[in-house]
């Protein structure tokens, strides 16, 4: 006679959240064959043992956000490769006029140096493109948003050297130096 308590039946397996493709696929068969005695149709009754059951859902709890977070972070990734990049397209003295209204915005009192107009042009573009920020939403902050946020600053800067030829210079710098200065 077997011990029911250390074995669940396939019924128990879907009250835990099995679908029979999740048994067939992590568990394959079952450990015991049997005929029910109380069942009105004759039907096998398939029992599987209890510390496999668990042992394959503690392995699959631990892995799943794992794998999870790698597959949104490869969407992500994709995503960020094929997006096109629609920089604002402005006559020059247009971005400088609004380049200049930026600054006052953000460094309200800050010198302008050499080079100082370049600077806030990229600034108020990359602001202008910060949209493209959301395709960032729901990566977490491990390695992973790092990536993406490094393709992503990559992709802004060079369309908008592509888009402004006279500002390219900036955009490298930007790349270079992420952290630097405006």
């Amino acid at each position: 006679m077997t011990d029911r308590a250390v074995y669940v039946s396939l019924e128990g397996l879907r009250r835990r959240g099995w679908s029979d493709r999740m048994v067939r696929e992590l568990l394959g068969g079952p450990d015991v064959r049997g005929w029910g005695v109380r069942q009105v149709s004759r039907a096998p009754v398939l029992l599987y043992q209890l510390t496999r059951v668990e042992a394959v859902e503690r392995a699959r709890t631990s892995v799943a956000p794992r794998l999870m977070a790698r597959r949104r972070r490869q969407a992500v990734l994709a995503a960020l490769r094929v997006e096109p990049i629609r920089v604002p397209m402005l006559p020059r003295a247009e971005l400088e006029r609004r380049a200049v209204l930026y600054r006052r915005q953000v460094a309200a009192g800050a010198e302008q140096d050499a080079g100082g107009l370049v600077r806030w042009q990229v600034g108020y573009l990359r602001q202008a493109l910060r949209s493209y920020d959301a395709l960032l939403d729901g990566l977490g902050t491990a390695t992973g948003r790092a990536d993406a946020e490094r393709l992503l600053r990559h992709r802004v800067y060079r369309a908008i050297a592509q888009a402004y030829p006279w500002l390219a210079e900036e955009c490298a710098r930007r790349l270079r130096d992420p952290g630097g200065r405006r």
